[in-house]
């Protein structure tokens, strides 16, 4: 970790055990050097920051490439070496610099279902991250993040005091879905990302909830 991401690295961490009584599960099952994809549902604003605390290694998260155009902002945020994308997160060079921060040894942060949850329930998963696995050759984690809609939904306008939880799933290598994907037709190469994405998003299904998310404080 540099400085400037050591610095709210540590600070999230306080926030996060005093202010919403976070656990931490399987946080090993993150290779702790070397390229690796994470992949999150996603409810809450405050999910990268959690998962990055969660962990003992630097995340590269994605922003949309607007949030760099405020000085102080993007400053912060190229400190944190955050990832800029479009709007959609989907074009060409968002892509290229995911790819090139795993070729670095990177560990990146992806949301399968490619926007928050509105109802606090998992979404479908969208194509583009199965196109990302493809294009790249490291192990992904499956994470679930629990409490984080309830603690700070698109329906909650202050962040409240309740429990939030991250559960780490072992590592998956999709090496049978990469070998494919070099000789199919693209129609075929279509459903490989879908299908991929799909798998993601089962796998974080199954990580079930603990018996300790119950409101923080009671």
């Amino acid at each position: 970790m540099n400085a400037s991401y050591f610095a709210a690295w540590c600070a999230f961490r306080t926030l996060y055990k005093f202010y919403f009584g976070w656990r931490v599960y399987g946080a090993e099952r993150v290779p702790a050097t070397g390229p690796v994809v994470l992949a999150a549902n996603h409810a809450s604003f405050i999910d990268p920051p959690l998962i990055g605390a969660a962990l003992g290694r630097q995340v590269n998260f994605l922003a949309r490439d607007t949030l760099f155009n405020n000085a102080i902002l993007g400053a912060v945020l190229r400190s944190w070496e955050v990832v800029p994308v479009d709007r959609d997160g989907a074009g060409a060079s968002g892509l290229k610099a995911i790819l090139d921060r795993l070729l670095k040894g990177g560990a990146i942060l992806l949301f399968p279902e490619g926007t928050r949850t509105r109802d606090g329930q998992l979404q479908p998963a969208r194509s583009g991250i199965g196109l990302t696995v493809i294009k790249s050759a490291c192990p992904v984690v499956p994470l679930r993040v629990f409490g984080t809609y309830e603690a700070f939904g698109r329906h909650v306008l202050v962040p409240r005091p309740r429990r939030v939880i991250v559960k780490v799933g072992h590592p998956l290598d999709f090496a049978s879905a990469r070998a494919e994907a070099k000789t199919c037709s693209k129609p075929r190469l279509k459903q490989i990302y879908q299908e991929i994405a799909d798998e993601l998003m089962a796998r974080i299904a199954k990580l079930e909830p603990c018996a300790d998310i119950s409101q923080f404080p009671p």
